[in-house]
């Protein structure tokens, strides 16, 4: 999730602020120059807008009924998302979420977690300006033993104290960790919270018992574009320049920081929007367009059809390999989604029959055969979603998934196998149990898998269709 920009304004002025004045995209790119960067570039820099966009209103906007709380702080949250909870797309319900800002340009920062229960999953998932998740610390990660890490920015390179289990690194200085703790049922929470109250985190200043740092001087945050705007505004450009002062430039990226450069895109630089002529302007928005035709042609080639998953989307800068459209559609399909060794996300997006999914006027059924269900470590989920927001959907049962815990309450098939009934209305007495309500209009569905088997990787167990009946 994040307040990318929050922590960046929080950093004094440096060269990169100093380089040259306003750039306007005139004095090196044509039109058709123009179009085809900003298309490369809003591509390349969607996550990172839109990351910052979460975190603005989870770390800047005090005002903002998102808002959690300070930077390098641990802000829990002792329950499970509802539909109120709008700032992320495609959040999961299973799991109560913990999160931290993380501004590391003064001083790395220090995060413990305590012992738990071995059956208890949890994982800290680490994620930096570009969303790529660079480590994790958790049941699969590194177990469920207590331990400090450090977790430092691409510039420190101090001494590491003892009872450190490890240092984790940050490509970029400003970072989001977010934490996702096990609940096993409604009479679980207390223990959750307990849980919660042993994440901790400190200045490595502190738990070194050292001199801190000098404090950097205040930056002031730009107000984000809303999700609408992002996809249609040339300011998205302008925001961009901000974030990237905070990510320095990987040797990879140098080229493509080059061109960028002809359209006044990258750190240091001022994308001036009221200096572009209509011609220009003309051609900044439809670069934009450009790069969103661009994913929805990705989506209904690869994703609609399975050619490929968030496995795909979601990961390291090594394993993603500069992929930016898949990054950049998985941003905007499920922003912060994990990398697939802690959990795989098979969506449902069509029906069986490739049509779109549409609770006005369809039912579907989703049936696993007996010893059939996902093939986990740790749990599985089924979560509806409504379009276009991308939001969990009210209902009148208040269920947004059904799950593992759930499990023993679902009703079996005669060969032991489960069908679970996917629809707006109540399937009927006998049946609520399994029943996921949709919304009346178009939904898609997200499957978790948590710490993932082989199998579920491989090809070799494939999630269940959602079939259209015509009970």
């Amino acid at each position: 999730m994040l307040a990318l920009v929050q922590a960046a304004c929080n950093r004094a002025t440096g060269p990169a602020d100093a380089a040259a004045g306003p750039v306007p995209a005139s004095m090196a790119a044509s039109p058709d120059e123009l179009r085809a960067i900003t298309r490369e570039a809003y591509i390349y820099g969607f996550p990172m807008v839109d990351s910052y966009r979460i975190q603005h209103s989870y770390f800047v906007d005090t005002a903002n009924p998102e808002y959690k709380g300070s930077w390098n702080q641990v802000h829990n949250v002792a329950r499970v998302f509802t539909p109120q909870d709008k700032a992320i797309q495609t959040p999961n319900s299973d799991t109560p979420y913990s999160f931290l800002g993380a501004d590391l340009r003064a001083e790395p920062l220090v995060i413990s977690v305590p012992a738990m229960d071995p059956a208890r999953y949890y994982s800290l998932q680490f994620i930096d300006m570009y969303t790529h998740n660079f480590a994790y610390v958790g049941s699969r990660a590194t177990g469920n033993d207590a331990g400090h890490f450090l977790l430092a920015g691409p510039g420190w390179d101090g001494e590491v104290p003892k009872g450190i289990k490890s240092v984790i690194r940050s490509e970029t200085e400003l970072a989001f960790v977010l934490y996702r703790t096990q609940l096993f049922g409604e009479d679980d929470i207390d223990a959750v919270k307990q849980v919660q109250a042993g994440y901790r985190v400190q200045p490595l200043s502190q738990f070194a018992a050292a001199a801190a740092p000098e404090p950097l001087r205040p930056v002031d945050f730009p107000v984000p574009l809303s999700p609408e705007a992002q996809k249609t505004s040339p300011e998205f450009f302008a925001l961009l320049n901000f974030l990237l002062q905070y990510a320095p430039t990987h040797p990879s990226e140098t080229a493509l920081m080059e061109r960028f450069a002809k359209a006044g895109i990258g750190a240091g630089k001022t994308f001036d929007v009221a200096a572009l002529s209509p011609e220009q302007r003309q051609a900044v928005e439809a670069g934009m367009a450009d790069a969103l035709a661009a994913f929805a042609q990705y989506k209904a080639g690869m994703i609609d059809t399975g050619k490929k998953s968030s496995a795909d989307g979601f990961g390291t800068r090594e394993f993603l390999d500069n992929d930016y459209l898949a990054r950049m559609a998985s941003a905007l399909l499920g922003i912060y989604g994990n990398s697939k060794e802690e959990a795989n996300y098979p969506a449902y997006f069509v029906d069986s029959e490739g049509k779109p999914l549409d609770g006005a006027n369809n039912r579907y059924t989703v049936h696993f055969e007996p010893g059939k269900l996902p093939p986990v470590n740790s749990f599985w989920s089924l979560t509806m979603y409504e379009l276009p927001a991308s939001l969990l959907t009210e209902n009148p049962i208040n269920r947004y998934l059904i799950n593992s815990p759930m499990e023993k309450s679902l009703v079996r098939d005669p060969d032991g196998g489960i069908t679970l009934y996917i629809q707006h209305e109540s399937p009927g007495e006998g049946k609520e149990a399994n029943w996921l309500p949709a919304p009346a209009s178009p939904f898609f569905m997200v499957m978790r898998e948590y710490w993932p088997k082989p199998e579920a990787l491989d090809g070799s167990w494939k999630a269940p269709p959602a079939v259209r009946t015509a009970e």
